[in-house]
């Protein structure tokens, strides 16, 4: 998918600028590629066999956006979350930070909105151990 290109945009810059500082604790980090993104790969968009549904927010996203997203809504399962790191190797990479901070930030303004709630926990330590990088 990352090597279609498009038009369309699934996240910000300016979002970016303004949601990290305030839900991460962090400056927006720099993005150092942009690619084209399903951006809401979570466990309900994917079946099997392997196909994405809900493709109305596709676009251009920070490099690593789609394995973040996964990883977020994997953090109550703790092996799956595991998994998801190890199959994606732009997690936890210099490239991903970007797209990292974007998702928890993304998801952490759910929750201050009163969605995600079961998630603020871990969301919380992801963002710590985002803000130590």
């Amino acid at each position: 998918m990352a090597a279609t290109g498009t038009g369309r945009v699934a996240v910000r810059q300016q979002y970016m600028e303004r949601a990290i500082p305030e839900f991460v604790g962090i400056p927006a980090p720099a993005v150092s590629c942009w690619t084209t993104a399903h951006a809401d790969v979570h466990w309900a968009n994917l079946t099997e066999p392997l196909r994405l549904l809900d493709w109305e927010g596709w676009g251009m996203a920070p490099e690593g956006f789609d394995a973040a997203t996964l990883y977020a809504y994997s953090l109550l399962q703790q092996d799956t979350a595991a998994r998801v790191r190890a199959a994606f190797p732009v997690l936890g990479s210099p490239a991903g930070l970007a797209a990292e901070a974007t998702v928890c930030a993304q998801l952490l303004q759910t929750v201050a909105r009163g969605d995600n709630l079961v998630l603020e926990g871990p969301l919380r330590n992801w963002a710590e151990e985002i803000r130590r990088r």
